[in-house]
């Protein structure tokens, strides 16, 4: 049975121009932006050789995955712009920058699961020994995390899409299937809210746990405090960017899984949510290596030294030439 029984099948324009500008052009300097930020963050870890340490791994990962998210979002804002009702009535045309979307948040993911477990696992003691995270553990969890986002996110292109028929098709993100959403947005929301929870607590736990100890014994305990400041401090922005991002989205697959109305009927306050979403998610984007990838001041000083060293080098190479 029709999900939609009395929509007509009349696919005409109804998109404004105006509005398609209004909403397609901030979508499209956002995610040119985020991947600016990001080739900026993958570079300078990767030029100054700082890919030794496992959470620096993580941390270009992270980029990466934030990296493809703005070049789909941007492959998609382009196609909204080009011509914006086939993201209302869905074509063969948007299930690639669809799929590499959901690849790309889906590895997005995966990798701020595996940053804060990390960090947990670097903090936390086991009853005689530091357990120590490796360069090969934090290569297998992104080897993991891509194989995994790859899967999931190839599905809509492996035959899981609703390209040919009505039956269950998402209003929102046609030609996908809203039990694909649901399937896919539902318990990786859940992971990403839950487990970098339970993660950062137990840091700021496990910490607070040594200050006392050490005032106990008295101690000082200034730098057990300041990190303590720090990582609540890193733990507050991770949850608000997170909930900002990432809940308006689920709450559109929620009521796109119990609506039951037209695509026109919902034109444009419902279409307008839905990009605006979308600008959110590159905004995630945007904020994940100021938060995760130290501060700009530091990027700033990394890239200096990488200019310095290349102008040292080019003046060794010229006096020995001479």
């Amino acid at each position: 049975m029709n999900k939609y029984p009395n929509c007509s099948a009349n696919h005409t324009k109804i998109w404004n121009h105006y509005l398609v500008l209004a909403l397609g052009i901030p979508q499209v300097t956002i995610n040119i932006a985020s991947v600016i930020f990001n080739c900026t963050v993958i570079f300078t870890r990767v030029a100054t050789k700082d890919l030794h340490k496992p959470i620096s791994i993580l941390f270009c990962n992270l980029a990466l995955s934030d990296l493809f998210t703005s070049f789909s979002g941007f492959w998609i804002s382009t196609l909204f712009i080009k011509n914006p009702d086939i993201t209302i009535f869905g074509s063969k045309d948007m299930l690639a920058p669809y799929a590499l979307y959901t690849m790309s948040i889906l590895s997005t993911i995966y990798n701020l699961v595996s940053i804060g477990i990390e960090r947990y696992l670097a903090v936390a003691e086991s009853m005689r020994t530091r357990f120590r995270v490796a360069r090969n553990h934090s290569i297998a969890a992104v080897f993991i995390s891509w194989c995994t986002a790859f899967f999931f996110g190839c599905l809509p292109l492996m035959g899981w899409n609703c390209l040919h028929t009505e039956k269950n098709v998402s209003v929102f993100y046609s030609p996908f299937c809203v039990n694909y959403l649901l399937f896919i947005g539902i318990p990786n929301v859940v992971l990403a809210f839950i487990i970098p929870l339970f993660t950062y607590l137990r840091i700021i736990i496990i910490l607070r746990k040594r200050k006392l100890r050490m005032k106990a014994c008295g101690q000082a305990t200034g730098t057990y405090k300041s990190a303590e400041i720090q990582v609540a401090r890193t733990s507050i922005f991770i949850w608000l960017l997170a909930l900002i991002s990432y809940a308006p989205f689920f709450a559109g697959v929620i009521f796109d899984a119990t609506n039951y109305r037209c695509q026109v009927d919902l034109y444009p306050g419902a279409y307008i949510f839905r990009n605006c979403t979308a600008m959110l998610i590159t905004m995630n984007c945007l904020g994940n290596p100021i938060i995760y990838t130290l501060k700009i001041k530091i990027l700033g000083a990394k890239l200096k030294a990488l200019k310095c060293f290349a102008t040292n080098h080019v003046q060794a190479c010229t006096i020995e030439n001479i």
